[in-house]
């Protein structure tokens, strides 16, 4: 543990360490833990009638409640264009969903275009066409809408893959894990982008946050322990669900650092790498001190029983491979 914690792998107990060992799948969130959690918007657009001036300020002063990544990025946007930005009254979050809130007199809701299909909200011909060019281009684009009419724009951003993720994928593969995999709440074309980039086995979009246990636990099934890393609140219930719940340190939110069973301190995922190849060691010492201390041990009862052993010889071989086993 304190090895690890040289290394900037924080286990909270020593059976972390060996549950960890003993992984076969390992899961990755993507925004903020395969992704550098730092996404920029890259577009917003107005329907005719609307200002897009008006639509990143109501957009923003309601993301400015939320401490997601693509909250944050929406509210520097608009701080950046001198866009006033008044924070949001009578707020409600719907994880892996959108947001709702007042915005001055306006009632604003911020989401996917999956929340806004659930709520029998139709996306305007020339918004959707917008929307899928968006999102085959690897974007995530999030609708917004104004005192509860349907879709008057949208706001499309986009992430940076974390330059050591395909490395440290390609390492946790060299080390023996069965199967590398991605979760998302984000749509399929966007995940399937990052996927490709990161060269993870299979990925799963469009999740909300108790679809990734149901994800995790099937994989537990099918293959054996999953470890699941991420950092941010929608993660929390995959972190607790999980054999082995990880934590970026750096990006974290308060809620998936509290809930991990391991923390990445320094964010880089070959951190992790690192992690399951020190509790595979660590598991190797131990098969190897318990095999030879019951070795150790028969001799001793074998020499005993046939009356070859003196009292001063018994403990000289008892506590002499106690050492042998405390060095190694």
């Amino acid at each position: 543990v304190a090895n690890g914690a040289r290394r900037g792998v924080l286990f909270k107990g020593a059976l972390y360490l060996e549950q960890l060992a003993h992984v076969k799948v390992i899961a990755f969130d993507k925004t903020g833990t395969l992704t550098v959690g730092r996404p920029e918007v890259t577009r917003v657009l107005a329907l005719e009638g609307h200002e897009e001036q008006q639509l990143l300020a109501a957009a923003a002063g309601l993301e400015a409640a939320s401490e997601h990544p693509i909250a944050r990025a929406v509210v520097e946007h608009a701080r950046a264009r001198n866009v006033p930005v008044e924070v949001a009254s009578e707020t409600q979050v719907y994880p892996g969903r959108g947001l709702e809130g007042r915005v001055g007199p306006l009632t604003v809701r911020v989401g996917s275009p999956a929340w806004f299909a659930e709520q029998g909200m139709s996306v305007p011909p020339r918004l959707a066409q917008a929307v899928a060019e968006l999102e085959a281009a690897g974007q995530t684009v999030m609708l917004v809408s104004m005192n509860g009419s349907g879709p008057v724009g949208a706001i499309a951003v986009a992430d940076r893959l974390r330059p050591q993720a395909r490395e440290a994928v390609q390492g946790l593969k060299a080390l023996g894990v069965k199967r590398v995999v991605m979760l998302t709440g984000d749509n399929p074309a966007v995940a399937r982008a990052v996927a490709e980039a990161a060269g993870v086995d299979e990925f799963f979009a469009g999740l909300l946050p108790e679809q990734k246990m149901q994800v995790l636990a099937r994989l537990s099934q099918q293959f054996g322990p999953v470890a699941m890393v991420g950092d941010g609140i929608n993660d929390a219930p995959a972190l607790a669900s999980a054999a082995v719940g990880i934590a970026m340190g750096r990006a974290g939110t308060d809620v998936a650092l509290e809930t991990a069973d391991v923390v990445l301190m320094s964010d880089d995922l070959r951190k992790l790498e690192a992690g399951v190849a020190l509790g595979r060691r660590a598991e190797q010492v131990v098969r190897q001190n318990l095999a030879f201390a019951f070795a150790v041990i028969a001799v001793l009862l074998a020499l005993a029983a046939a009356g070859h052993l003196t009292l001063t010889q018994a403990v000289i071989g008892h506590e002499g491979s106690t050492v042998l086993v405390a060095l190694n």
